[in-house]
Formats: structure tokens, sequence, C-alpha cells
């Protein structure tokens, strides 16, 4: 089965990966990694460090000549803003001479980190704790989404609101996404939402969430919002209702859950439903040429656990990042004084990157859905398995 690693720190030399579990013949490059770092640097309200860095992969084992061994694969994206941080961040040495920060920012793993890994310097949590870590999340997770992609299954997304910025015609843009992926898949949706600066689909919209993020901007303040998944392309039967951690919506819930800063997460209407009569959520079968079609997905794919051939939908709630240019109290954790928190380069907003890593980390879950059922060890024993 698939899995992934990653190491290293936000200013440190490099962020590794390891994946493994890929099947051996999968066509991999790291220009097709790239270009899904590429659209997780993007979005407007990002800070200064998109501007220092490019992130590119290199991937160091398991492909050979453009396809992947079997074997595990190793992955390295530099960090260029490492050279302003060799001393402050050296492997070696004592640090001596160096600040130390004590100051934590509310709502980041600043306090708590420092007092489960006794610390008495934050940066020692900042610089793991820290969303750079997602660049080789989505480096990683890429290839398992190059191998959904080859058995015909398509991951996208867009964001649905920033603050409180939203698409107030729900059943319009619902049917805009529908017909996205009927005429495509569900990645023909990431294509549409790369065009927008804030990866929304409706013009109005739009233009409202980027008037949000400039007038948050001034304020010295943070915005979240909502990012919506979609999965096409998906056989019946992937997961599992005979036991708790086999069930394919926990599985993608705790993988969406994982990125920072996503406090809550839906299946299809997952809370809209639950303010509605059992007669207005339940999806209806309806026998159409001998199969069982569906004229909704209120469940968005998955009934107890398991895939029943709609799209999958997952939403993630993210909410605004946690430093802030204005800063809120904190509690200097060598004085115990209150004081104003302390000021960390970051973004204003997040969200349109966050839906890149929402993209990102269902591949693997759903990869290996797929894998369970269907089984095998290189491209052409699984392919031949799922005809």
């Amino acid at each position: 089965m698939i899995r992934y690693f990653t190491a290293g720190e936000s200013h440190g030399q490099a962020l590794i990966g390891i994946v493994e579990g890929i099947p051996a013949g999968l066509s991999i490059s790291a220009e097709y990694i790239n270009h899904h770092l590429w659209r997780r640097q993007q979005g407007y309200g990002r800070g200064g460090r998109m501007r220092i860095e490019t992130d590119t992969v290199e991937i160091l084992s398991g492909v050979r000549f453009g396809k992947t061994l079997g074997s595990p694969i190793a992955l390295m994206i530099r960090n260029k803003d490492w050279q302003n941080w060799t001393e402050r961040m050296s492997v070696e040495g004592s640090g001596k001479g160096i600040e130390k920060i004590t100051v934590p920012r509310p709502g980041h793993a600043d306090y708590v980190g420092s007092v489960k890994y006794a610390f008495d310097d934050i940066r020692n949590v900042i610089d793991r704790a820290s969303a750079r870590e997602t660049a080789m999340r989505v480096a990683c997770c890429s290839i398992a989404r190059k191998f959904l992609s080859e058995v015909g299954i398509h991951i996208g997304s867009h964001v649905m609101s920033i603050g409180n910025a939203e698409n107030k015609d729900a059943v319009k843009l619902n049917k805009m996404v529908r017909s996205l992926i009927h005429h495509e898949n569900a990645w023909s949706i990431a294509i549409a939402a790369d065009r927008s600066e804030v990866r929304m689909l409706e013009k109005t919209a739009n233009a409202k969430a980027i008037a949000a993020i400039k007038s948050c901007k001034k304020k010295g303040d943070t915005l979240g919002g909502i990012f919506e998944v979609i999965v096409s392309g998906i056989p019946i039967g992937l997961g599992s209702y005979v036991q708790y951690d086999r069930k394919l919506d926990g599985q993608l819930a705790q993988a969406v859950m994982s990125i920072h800063a996503v406090k809550g997460v839906e299946i299809g209407d997952g809370f809209e439903n639950a303010r509605r009569f059992g007669s207005e959520v339940h999806d209806e079968l309806l026998a159409t040429n001998h199969r069982a079609l569906r004229p909704t997905n209120r469940a968005g794919g998955l009934e107890g656990g398991v895939t029943n051939g709609e799209n999958i939908v997952i939403r993630g709630a993210m909410k605004p990042i946690a430093t802030l240019a204005n800063p809120l109290r904190s509690v200097d954790i060598k004085s115990h004084e209150t004081v104003r928190s302390r000021y960390e380069r970051s973004d204003v907003c997040a969200v349109p990157a966050c839906a890149v890593i929402g993209e990102s980390v269902v591949a693997p879950v759903i990869a290996n859905a797929y894998l369970e059922k269907f089984g095998g060890d290189s491209m052409k024993e699984i392919q031949k398995r799922r005809k």
C-alpha cells in the first residue's frame, strides 16, 4: 500500500519526502510534480516567502527512464531561503548567540509544541509546524495522483468562500461544476479555478474575495475560507463498512483535517443535510437501462464508508492564518508576562493554496482504496485486473 513521509524544516536546507508502495511502471516526471508545486504557490494574499521560493523537485531514487521501479521514491525540494538562515538553523554547533523565540502566536503550534517537547526556543516548533511542509506533501501525493489518472480517476478543486465572500447562488455553482465534470472530468474544475487569483469559479464572488483580502491586509489581519475537492471516475465499492478504520469517508476526512489550519471537513452536503428531513437528504436510486442511477449526490459519493459510483465531494474549512501583522496578546514563556505576540513572515490568505493541498492529500487515500480492491504490483497487472 502507498504511504509517504516528509522531513525538513521551513528554513532548513531542504524538504525531503519518501513515497513507497507505488506500483512499478508508472510514468512520472519532475515536470509533472513541479506543475502541482507551482499551483500550490499561487493565490492572491500569499506572503513574501512565495517570492523567494520557486519550488522544484529532484527525484533521487525509485524512478528509471521516467518509470517507477516499485521501490521507494525519494524526493527533495531545496529551500532557497536557507542561505539567509544557515547560522540560525545550523545542524551543528551550540546555538550560542542565536536569539531565542519565546513569544508564541495564539492559534499556532508554538506554545503547545514548546511545552510538549520542553523547548526554550520556539523556533524549534515554528520551523517544523510551518505549512511549508505541505510543499513536500504535494510533491509526494502528486505521484499517487498520477497513478489515479492512469486508471481514470481525476481530482480537482475550487474555493467556495473566503471570509464572507462567496457565491450566493449555490444552484448555479453546482450546475457549473457538474457541467465541467460532464464534458471532461474533475481535473477540468481545477483548470478553470486556476484561472482565478483566488481559485473561485464565479466572477462576482472572485472580485469580492480579492477586495476582502486587500482590506484585511490593511488591517494587519488574516482570512480563512472553505474549499471543495471533487474526485471523478470512482468505481463502486472502494472502502468498506465492516470496520471503523476501513471506512473511506473517515480516512478522507483525516487526510483533509491533517492540513495546516483546516478545522472542519464535510462529505457531500454533510452539515446542510443535518438541517433537513431524511426525505430531502438521501439520494434516490432510479432504474435506467438496467442500471441504478441517482439524480442527486448529496451523500458526496460515499455511503457507509463505501464509494457508490458518484463523484466524491469533500469540503474543508480553513481558519484564518495564526500569524497577524497586528498581533494578539500572548505570554512570554521566559518572563511569564503578558505581551503582544510576534510577527513571523506569513500569508494574509492561503485558502487557494489549501485547496490544491486538499486535492493532493486525498490522492493516496483513494489510491490505496483502489489498490486494496484491484491489487497489483505493476501498472500492467493493475490495468488488466480493472478490465
